[in-house]
């Protein structure tokens, strides 16, 4: 809630709501707790200076030895590319969509997944309607259980165009699945290149059309060792460890142990 782009949409009401209580809600807190330091930086920014401890959210690792991935979307064999997440301004989806028209891409569908927020979608479609996009991009609706990891098992590639985001799990999960990501510079991935598991980009049509150029130029061996990486990477949110940090901060903070090495300095 603290991030610049969040503020900013709709200020008015966010600027009302701080001066009534959150303000001194958030004054009041002995600690906080960012996903990622780029959040922290966030919290910093609107001038609050209580500790902050950086501990990212987790995923479980699904089985994927001997099960079949990376397959058909129901009847038809195309590569995907998958946004998974709600439907919302913040997300950058007409970015998106700007983006994958402008490359004319055979042989792919881009699918959008998640649930529709501000009618949002209606939005979406219009803008899928106008840029002559009906036969390559396909809205799902919200997904759960097996409909969500059978679309994850169906993708060749991940997108979240994000204009912001605190953390983004559904990067995690994604990479979790064994696929490369292209992620934006207002999310907290710059590591996904650094690691070579995915592209990290300005939020503008021409810089996600960049990385979708790359990717849908690799052949499968490529995307598929890109994605071995991610998973890899993905292994590094494990649950347990989450649990000790954060059982760790709240024993720092009731003075039962010692500060913890994912509190930031002062």
């Amino acid at each position: 809630m603290l991030e610049p782009w969040a503020l900013e949409y709709r200020s008015w009401k966010k600027r009302l709501a701080m001066m009534l209580y959150q303000r001194r809600d958030l004054e009041s807190v002995a600690v906080f707790i960012a996903t990622a330091e780029q959040e922290a930086e966030s919290i910093r920014r609107v001038g609050l200076r209580q500790p902050i401890a950086v501990i990212p959210n987790g995923v479980d690792i699904p089985l994927l030895e001997g099960l079949t991935s990376h397959t058909q979307y129901g009847e038809r064999r195309e590569r995907i590319a998958l946004f998974m997440s709600r439907l919302h301004p913040i997300k950058n989806l007409k970015g998106l969509l700007a983006a994958w028209s402008s490359l004319g891409l055979d042989g792919w569908r881009l699918v959008v997944a998640g649930p529709d927020e501000v009618g949002h979608r209606a939005e979406l479609e219009r803008e899928v309607r106008a840029l002559r996009l009906g036969s390559c991009v396909e809205f799902v609706g919200e997904v759960e259980g097996k409909d969500k990891e059978r679309l994850f098992r169906s993708a060749h590639l991940f997108v979240l165009p994000s204009f912001s985001e605190n953390f983004g799990i559904v990067v995690a999960e994604a990479m979790s699945y064994g696929l490369p990501v292209i992620a934006t510079h207002g999310t907290p991935w710059a590591e996904l290149a650094r690691r070579d598991c995915g592209w990290w980009v300005p939020p503008t049509p021409d810089g996600i059309a960049n990385a979708l150029r790359l990717a849908v130029g690799m052949n499968d061996e490529q995307r598929a060792a890109m994605g071995a990486r991610a998973r890899t990477y993905a292994r590094e949110f494990d649950w347990s460890d989450i649990a000790r940090k954060t059982a760790g901060v709240y024993d720092w903070i009731l003075g039962r142990g010692p500060r913890p090495k994912c509190v930031l300095p002062e």
